[in-house]
């Protein structure tokens, strides 16, 4: 009854409108709801209740402390990104007495934290966007994108979504440490991963994890065989997508999310049947490449406003748009694209008017920055700012990882006056550029 009534509250305020407007599409009427506002977080803390619940149908639950569990489930740090909070790794933490004192050594980890976070949201996330957003809305207002305005607007939101959740979830977990709580980590340079199995291993950790325990596993997962396995993944999959947002193209985004992991495991069983070990790097590099390449052409769903938004998207990265040159190399290559009418010199963002170079720069630095460098995790991991539960957490070291030499222990933060100074500068830079108008990309969740 008590899951049921969190069910009704979450589908009413996330999902109602949704459905009566797919309803009057599909049968012509006119009904309307009041202006339903979605209250902040609403997904996370009906989550935390609804696998308190279970746990508590099924006597895994030991603490019955109701102030503990109102804390639990209002705990601030994680209400406007995640991760997902599971009571066995935190109500515990709530009843030591350490919570109650301030421990200056997790005040200054987690500040530095939260700055790094704070860094990653309003000077990177937020100047990427400045890409993405002016491509995708040209696309909605029945623009059509040539091959390189395509791909630098699919690209930019790839990294605007990656550092926007990384931040969040970096800042999520810098305010928690300051009060002594560890929350679970939630974001592991999912880029870096070489498979789509990989990839949900290292993005949104928690919520992969809830869905697993809470959806994958009741389905029956893997324990009726691999056909009804196949099916439990893509149902997985496609509530995780609508999780995302009430809207089709979220809808889609986890259908192709559900394909991808369904090609994964297939070929995943015919390695092992045949006995094929994994190649060496260039296979890895590869590897990567295409698991990084699946993504983005994911993240075109998920960011577009309609699915012919995204198909005319996918159109233009496919080059079926046409290609737009710089005018300038019009006097020296034009003569050999005479008569081909999908080679235009009009610039290489028509639609947009980007400057070329800020945006080579800032997609190539935010590129080298997601594949060269360590996570915050790992520049923090001698302090255990992370519950350390055995779960999710993968290994860093993957296709475009850069190995732990001389530059990046050079990043592994130590509590010494040569991070402090860098740290408040960079808070300072931050604070000053807080007056730009920032997007929120969660306030579907």
């Amino acid at each position: 009854m008590a899951i049921s009534v969190n069910l009704i509250f979450l589908i009413y305020f996330k999902y109602a409108n949704f459905f009566v407007d797919n309803l009057n599409h599909l049968t012509g009427s006119t009904w309307a709801l009041a202006n339903v506002v979605l209250p902040l977080g609403i997904s996370f803390f009906t989550f935390t209740q609804i696998a308190y619940l279970v746990d508590t149908a099924q006597g895994k639950v030991k603490e019955f402390n109701f102030v503990r569990y109102a804390l639990f489930v209002t705990y601030f740090p994680h209400l406007i990104a995640g991760p997902v909070l599971h009571h066995a790794e935190m109500m515990p933490q709530f009843a030591k007495r350490a919570v109650c004192r301030i421990n200056w050594d997790n005040v200054a980890v987690g500040l530095s934290i939260f700055v790094l976070g704070l860094a990653k949201k309003v000077l990177i996330a937020d100047s990427v966007a400045d890409f993405s957003t002016p491509i995708f809305e040209a696309v909605k207002a029945g623009g059509t994108p040539m091959l390189f305005e395509a791909w630098i607007g699919a690209l930019a939101y790839t990294l605007q979504l990656y550092f926007d959740f990384s931040a969040y979830s970096d800042m999520a977990v810098g305010l928690s440490s300051m009060f002594n709580v560890r929350l679970p980590l939630n974001f592991n340079s999912p880029y870096k991963a070489t498979s789509i199995i990989e990839f949900w291993r290292r993005w949104h950790m928690t919520l992969s994890r809830f869905l697993r325990d809470y959806l994958y596993i009741p389905l029956g997962g893997s324990r009726l065989g691999a056909s009804r396995r196949y099916v439990n993944l893509m149902l997985t999959m496609l509530l995780g997508g609508l999780w995302h947002g009430a809207g089709w193209t979220f809808v889609i985004w986890g259908a192709l999310h559900g394909c991808y992991l369904l090609v994964n495991h297939a070929w995943r069983g015919i390695k092992q049947r045949m006995g094929w070990r994994n190649g060496g790097r260039v296979a890895t590099l590869g590897a990567g490449a295409l698991t990084f390449l699946a993504v983005v052409v994911g993240w075109v769903f998920f960011r577009a406003d309609s699915f012919s938004s995204a198909i005319t998207m996918l159109q233009g990265m496919a080059g079926m748009n046409g290609v737009s040159l710089p005018t300038s190399f019009e006097d020296r290559f034009g003569h050999y694209f005479a008569g081909f009418e999908w080679v235009q010199f009009n610039g290489t963002y028509p639609l947009t008017m980007l400057n070329n170079l800020n945006v080579a720069s800032s997609i190539a630095v935010g590129l080298l920055l997601v594949w060269l460098t360590p996570n915050v995790h790992q520049m923090f991991l001698r302090y255990r700012p992370v519950c350390e539960d055995g779960e999710g957490v993968v290994s860093a070291t993957a296709p475009f990882a850069m190995p732990m030499g001389m530059v990046a222990k050079g990043l592994i933060w130590k509590p010494t006056t040569a991070w402090a100074i860098p740290l408040a500068l960079l808070f300072f830079l931050c604070f000053i550029s807080l007056t730009k108008v920032s997007e929120f990309l969660y306030f579907q969740f």
